[in-house]
């Protein structure tokens, strides 16, 4: 058995998968923001209730909205702030009592869609979360790709690509910097654009944004299927318009590259988690 714990800003969903990604048990509680002696606690009280409702043990995989340091082992980058700087994996190794591992949440949603979703069956792998805030993960041949620097696939942090005149000035970023690309395509951005100029012309300017992005993508890393998820991911004029804006930025006379919606939902996220421990399931 495969447990998957997806640790949110809002929520952590817990899961229990078999050897064939069947779901044995799912349970989900409020995320205690600002609290990590609190957000430790209800992922140990997680697991222990998954496990004793189907009377296994399982290996532990979590998904957390950051990465750990290659440096000191300590949790960065997360937009949950009370998480960094934390020893989180051994504070819940130490808990649990075995082995943890953890990754990126986007690059868990990435595994799961690649291993049994919208991107089963093909070589390379990107996932997108247009959510709160805007992560990627990459997957080749069924393996999760980290980096030395455990950002691989952080293209929410890169530049946006060719601002205009409605882009400027550049928008600040939790992180430090200015006009990244989480900025402009995160969900809570595109709502107040909505709120601001209408939905059609905050949609127009959000599939261009979007476009010019993940050409930049394409052109590094040519996948063969970029997967979305997230709350924006349900829009769905996105995959008719996107593939269609992104051609004049993408270095190719053609573009092979898929744009998928996610196939597992909200559950991606978790279903990757307990994937970490790798096995593909039967078909």
């Amino acid at each position: 058995m495969r447990i998957g714990i997806d640790l949110g800003g809002t929520k952590i969903e817990g899961i229990a998968l078999d050897d064939a990604g069947r779901v044995l048990a799912r349970r989900r509680v409020a995320t205690p923001r600002g609290d990590y002696a609190g957000t430790l606690a209800a992922i140990v009280a997680l697991v222990r209730g998954i496990e004793s409702a189907t009377g296994d043990r399982g290996t532990i995989g979590v998904g957390i909205p950051g990465a750990l340091s290659r440096l000191t082992g300590l949790v960065k980058n997360a937009n949950s702030t009370w998480l960094n700087g934390t020893p989180l994996p051994g504070d819940l190794e130490a808990a649990l009592g075995r082995p943890v591992r953890l990754a990126n949440d986007a690059d868990c949603f990435a595994l799961s869609e690649a291993v049994d979703g919208a991107g089963r069956g093909e070589r390379v792998v990107f996932g997108v979360i247009l959510g709160t805030g805007v992560g990627g993960g990459i997957v080749v041949d069924g393996r999760l790709l980290d980096g030395p620097n455990a950002i691989a696939g952080e293209w929410g942090h890169n530049p946006l690509p060719l601002p205009d005149e409605n882009d400027l000035p550049l928008r600040p970023c939790y992180c430090g910097r200015a006009g990244c690309i989480e900025t402009y395509l995160c969900g809570p951005a595109l709502q107040r654009e909505r709120a601001i100029d209408g939905d059609e012309a905050a949609m127009a300017r959000y599939e261009a944004r979007l476009a010019r992005s993940l050409a930049g993508v394409i052109n590094l890393l040519d996948p063969d299927v970029i997967v979305l998820g997230g709350g924006v991911s349900n829009v769905d004029r996105l995959y008719a318009n996107v593939p269609r804006l992104w051609q004049a930025h993408v270095f190719s006379d053609q573009v092979a590259t898929r744009l998928a919606k996610h196939e597992h939902g909200d559950s991606s996220g978790v279903r990757g988690a307990a994937w970490l421990w790798g096995g593909v399931p039967a078909d």
